[in-house]
């Protein structure tokens, strides 16, 4: 990448659009509108090689980079808590608005992270409906909580009545989920080969279908870094920590975890490795983080290469 680069750092807020431009330190604040950015649009159109970056902030984001990318722009959509720490490590400490967009445009310059493509729209509204599943599992397993706690009879039937409201909405929702999976071949397509190995059922195969598309074109190492499941190093001198997996993506590990504990009683290959490392002494907590790992890398290489788990558990290939 050569020198004439201009990097971007875009500070987003709901009614805000804060931008800083390296090398020239220019300094531009827009509303956060369509307005807006078409006016960032067309003053970045007279530089050269952008590249832009911005802070991951819960899908405030996300219209903004979409309409960025769409206007032929590399767009790096990074993590925040990366962000913060190389603030840090500069001596930064004060954080506002437009200091944060001069922060993102030097992380830009200096680590250069990594542009993916950003969802289309389809794929943003499946990641939206997963994340909505979400968020109706907790409120019922938190009214199930609650209703176990309470003794008033009208507290109870208020209760019952929101647990039943919520789980009609669920139904709704994995109704929603089953149309869009089965108006997309794609999405069809790999559910059917996610759904195959035992031990994924379907709101595994959705989960990393929505919020892992990077399934199948990265390698098994990279991969498991991505989702948190790699274990990280803590060595020091001769100090040798322990293995301890950190970052990724949180609520598509916890659904992975769930998954691999299926797999650890229901699939042939998963259940001799988890029984394996129990027999030589693991702990099952760590094993079954060991059996997340093996999990994603056998789904990796299945959407890959686009062989059904069946074709694979051959008898010359058990």
């Amino acid at each position: 990448m050569s020198e004439s680069a201009t990097f971007v750092g875009i500070d987003v807020s709901k009614a805000r659009l804060d931008a800083h431009i390296l090398p020239h330190d220019e300094q531009l604040s827009l509303e956060n509108s369509p307005e807006g950015i078409a006016q960032l649009v067309k003053h970045l159109r007279k530089r050269r090689k952008v590249h832009l970056v911005i802070e991951a902030t819960g899908g405030i984001e996300m219209p903004v980079a979409v309409e960025l990318n769409e206007a032929g722009f590399a767009v790096a959509v990074v993590n925040p808590r990366q962000v913060r720490d190389f603030a840090r490590a500069l001596g930064i400490l004060a954080k506002t608005d437009k200091i944060d967009a001069k922060v993102l445009a030097q992380f830009g310059e200096r680590v250069r992270p990594e542009v993916r493509p950003v969802p289309d729209a389809q794929h943003r509204q499946l990641k939206e409906l997963m994340a909505r599943r979400r968020q109706l599992v907790r409120m019922k397993v938190t009214e199930q909580n609650r209703l176990s706690r309470a003794r008033a009879r009208r507290v109870r039937r208020d209760i019952e009545a929101t647990i039943g409201y919520i789980t009609r909405r669920l139904r709704k929702l994995d109704k929603d989920l089953d149309d869009a999976i089965r108006h997309s071949p794609m999405w069809r397509q790999k559910e059917n080969l996610l759904r195959d190995v035992p031990g994924v059922g379907p709101v595994l195969a959705r989960t990393l279908t929505a919020s892992l598309p990077e399934l199948g074109r990265l390698n098994r190492r990279q991969l498991a870094a991505l989702v948190g499941v790699a274990p990280m190093n803590r060595d020091s001198g001769t100090l040798r920590g322990r293995r301890t997996i950190w970052g990724g993506r949180a609520a598509l590990r916890a659904t992975l975890y769930m998954g691999a504990l299926a797999a650890s009683r229901s699939n042939p290959a998963i259940r001799t490795f988890y029984q394996r490392l129990l027999k030589n002494g693991k702990p099952k907590k760590l094993a079954l983080t060991a059996c997340m790992r093996k999990l994603l890398t056998i789904l990796n290489a299945i959407v890959k290469s686009e062989v059904p788990w069946r074709c694979r558990m051959t008898p010359e290939n058990p």
